[in-house]
């Protein structure tokens, strides 16, 4: 994290001298940030990171000499820092960039369209977003004993008749650092919980990636979701890039409602969208879970959902990659309690299990 009053020093590492000089113009257009340092490969990259020490680096997925996850993975191990990960937009770019982010990677952009276009200034905001973002993000080495015990991450015990899960729900949202949070979440939730909606933000393009790589590894059916598709127990639903997701009725069944309104909080999905339908249409039937990212995107919503009878829970400081959307949903006291994400899914379930006697038909 840079100091206070100091620019944040950006090391760019890609391998298209046309899109390196892209990403110095426009990192070079924010007011606080700097490039310090540029490489067309990681080994060119190595000792020039060593000793400029940016505060973000930014690396592309696909280069030659070395493949970019195999030197974040190195990196993350030897000399841990803000990385954000520029992929291009196709199915192998985002499994590439999925597998970034579970190697530690805080954030990822797609990569710039060369073209003079309108967008341009858009996109340039974007990356300054995400670099400043990403260097507010609490980084740290991973120990082996860690990752070991994130692989053996296993569903809880079933829920049996313990809850009246048809009439339950557990509404979901994320950002910055949310795609592992959210796997990690996940895999812990037993075959017959409740059905979960989710908002993560991220682009169009990266969600079906996402779903479908943790559909492979829990024990609930994860997919994105699908415009008026009834709403089952174990099942999650992930909100589609660029489209708001919204919790329905149809008649005594919840559904997926999916549209193309505005962005709330600059993103589309937004994570207050779903819930304050979540607050709309389950009430005291849902579980909120505010999880780590950057912003207030959830906060209101959130506080809709408490007041409508829900019962809240945010991710704790200490394991947030980014504390931003779960601060400000515990300082406008929308939340009941907070947790370390490893807690997260045996508090939601105990609360579940012990106010199972308490559904409200709506």
């Amino acid at each position: 994290m840079p100091k206070p009053g100091k620019k944040i020093g950006v090391f760019i590492l890609d391998d298209s001298a046309l899109i390196r000089k892209v990403m110095r113009e426009i990192i070079g257009q924010q007011p606080d940030m700097e490039v310090v340092g540029v490489a067309p490969d990681p080994i060119a990259a190595r000792e020039l990171i060593r000793s400029l020490r940016p505060d973000v680096l930014t690396l592309d997925v696909e280069m030659p000499k070395m493949d970019g996850l195999d030197f974040l993975e190195r990196l993350m191990r030897l000399w841990p820092m803000p990385v954000v990960m520029v992929s291009s937009m196709t199915e192998r770019g985002s499994e590439i960039t999925l597998r970034a982010l579970e190697l530690g990677a805080v954030d990822f952009v797609a990569k710039p369209k060369i073209s003079i276009e309108q967008g341009m200034q858009e996109y340039a905001d974007l990356i300054g977003d995400k670099i400043r973002t990403a260097s507010l993000a609490r980084i740290r080495q991973r120990t082996l004993s860690e990752a070991a015990a994130d692989r053996a991450l296993r569903p809880m015990a079933p829920l049996a008749n313990r809850l009246l899960s048809s009439e339950k729900l557990i509404i979901v949202g994320a950002s910055t650092g949310g795609t592992e949070a959210i796997k990690e979440f996940l895999m812990q939730m037993p075959s017959d919980c409740p059905g979960i909606l989710i908002v993560q933000h991220m682009p169009e393009g990266f969600t079906r990636s996402f779903a479908q790589r943790l559909n492979g590894l829990c024990a609930i059916t994860v997919a994105e979701a699908v415009d008026g598709q009834r709403v089952l127990p174990g099942h999650a639903y992930i909100a589609p890039g660029n489209a708001h997701l919204r919790l329905g009725r149809s008649g005594a069944n919840y559904i997926v409602r999916l549209d193309q309104g505005e962005p709330v909080n600059r993103h589309r999905p937004s994570v207050d969208v779903l819930f304050r339908s979540a607050a709309e249409h389950a009430g005291r039937n849902a579980v909120g879970v505010i999880m780590t990212g950057m912003g207030k995107d959830g906060a209101a919503g959130m506080l809709e959902m408490r007041n409508a009878g829900a019962w809240n829970v945010a991710q704790d400081e200490a394991t947030c990659v980014v504390f931003g959307m779960p601060k400000e949903a515990i300082a406008t006291g929308a939340t009941h309690a907070v947790g370390s994400l490893r807690s997260l899914p045996g508090l939601v379930l105990d609360h579940l299990a012990a106010n199972a006697g308490r559904a409200l038909r709506v």
